[in-house]
C-alpha cells in the first residue's frame, strides 16, 4: 500500500481546522501530521514533520501569507492548496498566490450546514498536488519567455483556451506571447464566482497588448480582446450574428461537474466557427474540454494540448490527446508560437 499524504493545515479559525480534519478523517489516504494557527507554529511543524501538502488559509490576522507562500516556493517547495473565503478580498489574495505558484485554490464555504462536509472536494485537490511533481511549483523567470513574432501566420477568426488546475500561470505565459491584433479570444478556467472578475483584472493589468477582462452577455468579440468566462452558475458559449461573433452566458446544470465547462465553449466554437477556429487545452484535472475539442477539431479546427511534462496536472489534456483531438501536442513555453504559426485546416 502507499503510504498515506501527510497533511499540514494552517487556518487561524480553530472551527475550521476541525472542519478540515473531520472531512479527511473520511478519506484513510490522508492524515493530518499538523496544525498552525500561524506561520510560525507552521514553519516548525514543516522542518519537524515534512508534510507533502500544506492548506494554507488565504486570510490569517497579524501575518502575511504571500510572504509565508513566498518563503515556502523558494526554500522549501512542497504543494500548497490555498483556502479562500468567497470575497473580493480573498479572491484577490487567492489570484496572487496562484500565480505564486500555489497548486489551487479552495473555497471556503460560508456557513455550514449541520452534519454536512463544509470541505468536500479539498480531499481531491490534496490528492492531486501530492502526486504532482514539486518542480512545477516553482515559479517561471519572466526574462526567460520567448519573443514571438509580431504577428498571425493565418487568419483565425476566434480562438478558445480552457484550463483548470495550474491555469493561471499557464494562461498568462500563453497570452503574453500574443500581439495585439491577436484573433477574438474566449478562455474557460474553472474557478469560482469572485475569482475569476480578479483574475481577468490581473491579467490585464500584466498584459498591455491585449484587452482582458470577464465575459458579458451579448458582446461582440474583437480582435486584441480576451474575454474570460465568469465563474459561478453559467456556461459561456459563443455564437455568430450578423456576420460577428458574440459571448452567450446562461444558466445550466454543470457539464462533467463544472460550470461554466470548457466543452460547452469548445463545442459552440465547433458549432460556429469551423475551421476558421483554434483551440487550446491546458493544464487541468478531469476531461472537461477533451469531447468538446475533438469536436472543434472535427469541425476543422487546428486544435493545440498542452504535454504532459510541462502540465501541472496532465489530466484534460491527457483525455484530449488520448481521443485524437489534438492537432499539435506542445509545451506551455511553446503555445504562443505554435498558435501562431498555425496554418488554418
Amino acid at each position: 500500500m502507499e503510504k498515506p499524504i501527510k497533511v499540514l493545515v494552517v487556518d487561524d479559525s480553530r472551527t475550521a481546522r476541525a472542519l478540515i480534519r473531520r472531512s479527511f478523517e473520511q478519506h484513510p489516504d490522508i492524515v493530518i501530521c499538523g496544525e498552525a494557527a500561524n506561520p510560525i507554529e507552521a514553519r516548525d511543524l514543516i522542518i519537524k514533520d515534512q508534510p507533502d501538502v500544506i492548506t494554507l488559509d488565504v486570510e490569517m490576522p497579524s501575518m502575511n501569507g504571500l510572504q509565508f507562500l513566498d518563503k515556502i516556493m523558494r526554500l522549501r517547495p512542497i504543494p500548497v492548496v490555498m483556502v479562500s473565503g468567497l470575497t473580493a478580498r480573498g479572491a484577490d489574495i487567492a489570484i496572487t498566490a496562484l500565480q505564486m505558484g500555489a497548486f489551487d485554490c479552495f473555497p471556503k464555504p460560508s456557513s455550514v450546514t449541520p452534519g454536512g462536509d463544509a470541505f468536500a472536494g479539498l480531499a481531491r485537490l490534496v490528492r492531486q498536488a501530492a502526486h504532482s511533481p514539486v518542480a512545477k511549483f516553482q515559479r517561471n523567470d519572466p526574462a526567460s519567455a520567448q519573443q514571438h513574432q509580431k504577428a498571425w501566420s493565418h487568419d483565425f477568426r476566434l480562438v478558445a483556451i480552457g484550463a483548470s488546475t495550474g491555469g493561471v500561470e499557464a494562461l498568462e505565459q500563453v497570452l503574453s506571447g500574443f500581439p495585439p491584433q491577436s484573433p477574438p479570444i474566449v478562455v474557460c478556467q474553472h474557478m469560482p464566482a469572485l475569482f475569476t472578475a480578479s483574475f481577468a483584472n490581473r491579467l490585464n493589468q500584466k498584459i498591455e497588448a491585449l484587452s482582458i477582462s470577464e465575459a458579458r452577455n451579448g458582446e461582440v468579440l474583437l480582435p486584441g480582446m480576451v474575454r474570460i468566462a465568469p465563474g459561478g452558475d453559467r456556461h459561456m458559449s459563443v455564437e455568430r450574428r450578423d456576420g460577428q461573433y458574440v459571448t452567450r452566458l446562461l444558466k445550466a446544470a454543470p457539464v462533467n461537474g463544472h460550470c461554466p465547462s470548457v466543452d460547452v465553449l469548445f463545442d459552440s466554437v465547433a458549432e460556429y466557427a469551423g475551421n476558421h477556429a483554434m483551440g487550446i487545452i491546458l493544464t487541468g484535472m478531469g476531461q472537461d474540454g477533451a469531447e468538446g475539442l475533438l469536436a472543434m477539431h472535427r469541425a476543422g479546427a487546428w486544435t493545440i494540448a498542452q504535454d504532459r511534462a510541462s502540465s501541472v496536472v496532465y489530466g484534460m489534456p491527457r483525455v484530449a490527446a488520448e481521443l485524437g483531438a489534438a492537432s499539435q501536442i506542445v509545451p506551455l513555453d511553446q503555445i504562443s508560437a505554435a498558435a501562431m504559426n498555425a496554418q488554418i485546416r
